[in-house]
Parts: C-alpha cells; sequence; structure tokens
C-alpha cells in the first residue's frame, strides 16, 4: 500500500454565476490529497494520512477519497476548520491564496502521528503541509521515522508566498531529501532549490543530496528521470489545457502506480531503476497528467480514460 501524508484542503476555483458575476466553487484538492485520488483511481492500494476536520468540508475531503477507493483510516480527525485555498488564473496557470490559521491539516503534531501497519510500503509526503508548523515538523518527523523500511517519495512542490522561513524550510526538505529514495520536482522547484543553470546540471547537485531518482517536470514539454546511471526524457503530450491545477500531483500518482504495477516499488527495484521501468513510469505520469490539465480543476484520470501509450 502507498500512503500519501500531507495537506487536503478545499480549493475555491474561480467561475461565473448565470448574470456573469465572479464566484468561486468549492472542489477537494491540496497537492497530496490530489496524488492519492490519482493513484486510488488507476487503481493502486492507497491509504491518505493528513489532519482532517470533522466539518463539513472535512466530510467532503472524506466522501471524495472514498469514491476514488482511497483509505482514510489513518487520517487525524479534529473540529478545527479545513484549509481554504482561492484559486485565480491567467493564461491556464494557477495561483492561490491560502487560508490556513488553526486548521486542522495545519496543527496536526508529531504528538498525533500513529505507527503504521506493515502492509504500507510506500511513503510519499510533500506539499504545502511541510511550509507550516506544526504539522511541517509531523510529516518531517514521519517521513524520516520511516524511511529505513518502506520506499520514500518527496514532492515539495513549492509554493515561495506561503513559507514563513525560507532557511528553516530549506533545511527541513535538506533533511528529507536526505532520506527520500525518490523526490519530484518541476523545473521551478529546482531552481528555487538549486539556483539557476541548466536542468540537467541542476539535478546532479539535488541526486547528490541522497535521493536514488529525480523526477524534474517541465510542464508540457515533458519530464525527466535522473539517476547516477543515467538520464531518461519523456515528451508531454499535446492537449488543450483547462488550467494545471492538480497536473504535477497526477503525474507524481502515475510514477508511483506504474513502479507499483510493476513489483518495482520497493527498496531495491528503486535503487535498480534502470532505463526501461524509468521511460515507463515517465509515460504514466505524463499520460495521467495530460488527462488532468484537458479538464477544470484537480480532476484525475481512471485508466479508461488514459490516452494510449
Amino acid at each position: 500500500m502507498i500512503l500519501c501524508c500531507g495537506e487536503a484542503l478545499i480549493d475555491m476555483l474561480p467561475r461565473k454565476t448565470a448574470e456573469g458575476a465572479p464566484a468561486f466553487a468549492p472542489h477537494a484538492g491540496g497537492a497530496v490529497f490530489n496524488t492519492a485520488i490519482a493513484l486510488g483511481r488507476l487503481g493502486a492500494e492507497t491509504s491518505f494520512l493528513s489532519g482532517l476536520s470533522t466539518d463539513l468540508f472535512g466530510q467532503m475531503l472524506v466522501a471524495e477519497l472514498a469514491a476514488s477507493g482511497v483509505d482514510a483510516a489513518l487520517a487525524v480527525r479534529s473540529p478545527r476548520p479545513t484549509t481554504l485555498a482561492f484559486v485565480t488564473l491567467s493564461n491556464g496557470q494557477a495561483s492561490y491564496a491560502f487560508y490556513d490559521e488553526n486548521t486542522a491539516g495545519r496543527m496536526l503534531s508529531p504528538a498525533d502521528l500513529p505507527a503504521l501497519p506493515d502492509g504500507v510500503t510506500a511513503l510519499f509526503c510533500g506539499g504545502i503541509s511541510l511550509m507550516v508548523e506544526p504539522g511541517g515538523a509531523a510529516y518531517e518527523s514521519l517521513f524520516l521515522r520511516e524511511a529505513g523500511q518502506r520506499v520514500t517519495m518527496l514532492d515539495p512542490n513549492i509554493r515561495p508566498s506561503f513559507i514563513a522561513d525560507a532557511a528553516a524550510y530549506r533545511t527541513r526538505i535538506g533533511r528529507m531529501l536526505a532520506a527520500a529514495d525518490m523526490a519530484k520536482v518541476s523545473d521551478e522547484d529546482l531552481r528555487w532549490l538549486e539556483g539557476e543553470g541548466a536542468v540537467a546540471d541542476l539535478a546532479q547537485g539535488l541526486l547528490a543530496r541522497g535521493p536514488k531518482v529525480l523526477f524534474v517536470t517541465e510542464g508540457a514539454a515533458g519530464a525527466h528521470a535522473f539517476t547516477a546511471r543515467g538520464h531518461v526524457f519523456v515528451p508531454g503530450r499535446a492537449v488543450t489545457v483547462a488550467d494545471t491545477v492538480g497536473a504535477g500531483d497526477t503525474f507524481n500518482a502515475g510514477v508511483l502506480a506504474a513502479l507499483q504495477a510493476s513489483g518495482l516499488l520497493t527498496k531495491a527495484g528503486v535503487a535498480a531503476l534502470d532505463a526501461q521501468a524509468l521511460t515507463a513510469a515517465l509515460s504514466l505520469g505524463n499520460r495521467a497528467a495530460s488527462v488532468t490539465v484537458s479538464r477544470a480543476g484537480a480532476n484525475p484520470p481512471y485508466p479508461h480514460e488514459l490516452p494510449a501509450a
């Protein structure tokens, strides 16, 4: 089972009323939540751990997880409110304004963390949940606690405007990278972490921090996989983009689902991934993400909706 650990929130997506006035529609979201939903829809055995509210939005999140076949038994429930993220779009690119003070997700503490069942073989973590306290400390401690016995994957999914202490955040990501078997970053994330330069050169710097595999996405251009043994690139798919909400999250799910289906989502399997396995993982990630960007909001595909390989 793949356990996704991190934020679940409500994306308030821009809409128009019948009269043409601006409005927002609530949709279940959050980077790690989206990855869990996408994994469940792709048929991967998936569980979700987060601080989830018992309010009406929290009930919506739990219902969405169940509808996509994701187990939420490990989630920590509380009456605190659900995080809201108001989304604005410019040329299809999403920007976010977060309302996150004293929420169920943010106030998750290390003391709240459960023991993980033996059936959890891989841990995925990331998103804005790593940028705020005490939730960030809770997810980091879980990631470091479990890294020795389960496959770990990190996607920081960096939102600079949401980071209160950049130095502390960089230090946290450094510790987690050192414990990660795999990491995924966008090209923008990569440059925020490593500075300006060519993607291939910067990727080597990030690999040197600890991961066995580094995935780098470059939007519509495609995605890379870097290891100590080489580099694979798979071009993106040409689609009409509705918006980019959930694209990277769905890509993560495609990669993880491909590795799980091929029996390679193990410590030894990840450490020895070859070009063929990496190409297959990138391909499923790109194919799944191409469906998500073709429709409004984070709405990952089911297998029958995927384009042909």
